[in-house]
């Protein structure tokens, strides 16, 4: 029997829909002020943090293989087939921007609204459904 601890997967999956009204603010009001162009950076690394903090509960309960980085979560629990193939890349990309974010922050180009701002709510709130349905299928037979 698996221990997966969904109250700690639920706090952060809870966290998605505050996210996404965040990066849709962000998106609507963008006019490069530093304070929008802050939070845009603070709301794409909580993105980050979510899926792989969630990820990383996922493998460690289901006994999945050891992840190396945060692209491995994101394949891992991508190969397990908790999300969809469309969904794949485009948190392969998200989590690409954790370096960016926390280390290389100085060279972060903050005039410019990030892409990924625009698609992310979308994708989170899939992603958000589908760890749901995950768990459900899984832990509720």
């Amino acid at each position: 029997m698996y221990y997966v601890n969904r109250e700690q997967i639920s706090a952060r999956l809870n966290v998605i829909p505050k996210v996404v009204d965040a990066l849709e603010l962000i998106a609507a009001g963008w006019d490069g002020q530093l304070l929008k162009s802050f939070a845009q950076e603070r709301a794409l690394h909580l993105a980050i943090e979510t899926v792989t903090d969630v990820g990383s509960c996922l493998i460690d309960g289901f006994i999945m293989r050891d992840a190396s980085s945060y692209e491995d979560i994101i394949d891992i629990i991508a190969g397990e087939g908790v999300f969809s193939a469309d969904i794949h890349g485009t948190l392969l990309e998200l989590v690409r921007l954790r370096k960016p974010l926390v280390q290389d922050y100085y060279e972060w180009d903050r005039a410019q609204l990030h892409p990924l701002t625009l698609v992310l709510p979308a994708i989170l709130q899939q992603f958000q459904t589908a760890v749901n349905t995950y768990l459900e299928q899984e832990l509720d037979r």
